[in-house]
């Protein structure tokens, strides 16, 4: 088998198909959610910390003042740009709680269909037959 055809093999599997699909459509979740936070819940909570924009929080490391993020960042200075990390944190919750949402509405639907009640089998035939000897020898 030569190594073009055992990658196709590989390749064609269900589970690597799946996990392809999973891949895109998790990198498209994750652009809506990123909208999400950016769009809509950062400017909402910057409002209501008195107009705050977390995105431009940073701790400059380094001695000389800059005017904005974007000024120290093209100087080179040390940052640590924590109001970033304060979206991806958001971000991550956001994303968490979808996932935690979609996998409980799948436990439940999983649980309703195991909760079924089997139908009872069919009674055996020489069991059968016993019941009908019994009922006529009661005649």
């Amino acid at each position: 088998m030569s190594i073009v055809q055992e990658f196709k093999s590989f390749a064609m599997r269900g589970n690597v198909v799946d996990l392809a699909v999973a891949v895109v459509i998790g990198a498209a979740f994750g652009k809506i959610v990123d909208s999400l936070v950016k769009d809509i819940v950062m400017p909402v909570v910057g409002s209501l910390t008195g107009g705050v924009d977390f995105k431009h929080l940073y701790l400059n490391l380094g001695g000389e003042a800059y005017a904005s993020l974007e000024a120290a960042e093209a100087a080179g200075a040390p940052l640590v740009k924590y109001g970033l990390f304060i979206n991806s944190t958001v971000n991550f919750i956001i994303i968490a709680f979808a996932i935690f949402l979609v996998v409980k509405g799948i436990n439940s639907l999983k649980r309703q269909e195991v909760a079924a009640p089997a139908a009872p089998p069919p009674t055996p035939e020489d069991i059968a037959l016993l019941r009908e000897i019994r009922d006529s020898l009661k005649k």
